[in-house]
């Protein structure tokens, strides 16, 4: 990702509200961070992403270092100014060749920057999750890791702007263990307060095996369901929304092939489901 790719000509200054770990000392470290925008203006939907600009000479030669978080939280504004929230895990990486550990630019910024510090963002990014003027819609997550943040959002709005919502609302969530589940867990648990919803249901997906290096059980997970799933999915008002790492696009072409039937009939509905616009993936 190229901060070229993006229209960065215009840009924010933002204030750190607070910056709280919402995984256990024994996770690894994600942080929930909420900035005020320094402008009037600054309208976003569930489903797009801030950028966050790090300057200064950075190891690949260049001056300025970009990367795009989803909103975590619905919109709002605290003393007259837009505020935003992100999740960022910290993240470190291991050359292959080398061995050596380098750590995340953005990640490692974020995660250590304090209350009242302030930093450089553009934005917002990307097409917003469209929620159905039909209330009576489904809707089925799907997220993994920190695409847990914009299905945040999304579930806030339905149920906080939209109100009475009357369609399914079916969010499967994926995880290495339970420590890793955000906002489900001992630290936080922002889903808990929909439970009470008739429409609203949240399934974890975690490795039958956390101390190897096992897949995230996300197939077993909606196999368990695949009746129902195939039920939304047969209504025509029914839209699916996929969030977290690109690698999970193949484990569910995969295990909606078998609930389905085989390959080519998933590859014929998942294409009429994009074509109406009903499966909108946000990968990374």
């Amino acid at each position: 990702m190229r901060l070229e790719d993006f229209d960065t000509g215009t840009t924010y200054e933002a204030r750190v509200l607070s910056s709280q770990r919402i995984t256990s000392e024994q996770a690894e470290e994600v942080r929930e961070i909420v900035l005020e925008v320094d402008r009037e203006q600054f309208d976003y939907q569930p489903g797009q992403s801030v950028g966050v600009i790090v300057s200064g000479d950075h190891a690949q030669g260049h001056k300025h270092h970009f990367r795009l978080y989803s909103v975590a939280d619905a919109s709002e504004r605290g003393s007259g100014k837009p505020r935003v929230t992100l999740c960022v895990k910290r993240c470190n990486y291991i050359d292959e060749y080398s061995g050596e550990r380098y750590e995340g630019i953005s990640s490692n910024y974020l995660c250590d920057l304090r209350d009242g510090d302030s930093l450089t963002i553009n934005g917002p990014f990307g097409m917003p999750f469209d929620v159905p003027q039909d209330r009576e819609a489904d809707l089925l997550l799907i997220g993994m890791g920190t695409g847990i943040a914009p299905f945040r959002a999304l579930i806030k709005h339905i149920y906080q702007d939209e109100k009475d919502w009357q369609g399914r609302v079916r969010l499967f969530y994926g995880a290495q263990t339970g420590l890793e589940l955000l906002y489900m867990n001992e630290e936080k648990d922002d889903f808990t307060q929909y439970y009470d919803r008739d429409t609203f249901e949240a399934f974890k997906a975690l490795s039958p095996r956390p101390n190897w290096a096992d897949p995230i059980a996300m197939d077993y997970a909606l196999e368990e369901r695949s009746e129902e799933i195939l039920s939304m999915l047969d209504n025509p008002h029914t839209r699916v929304y996929v969030a977290g790492r690109a690698d999970i696009l193949e484990t569910l072409d995969r295990v909606f092939s078998r609930m389905i039937g085989n390959a080519e009939q998933w590859a014929r509905r998942k294409a009429e489901l994009q074509a109406g616009q009903r499966w909108v993936e946000l990968v990374y």
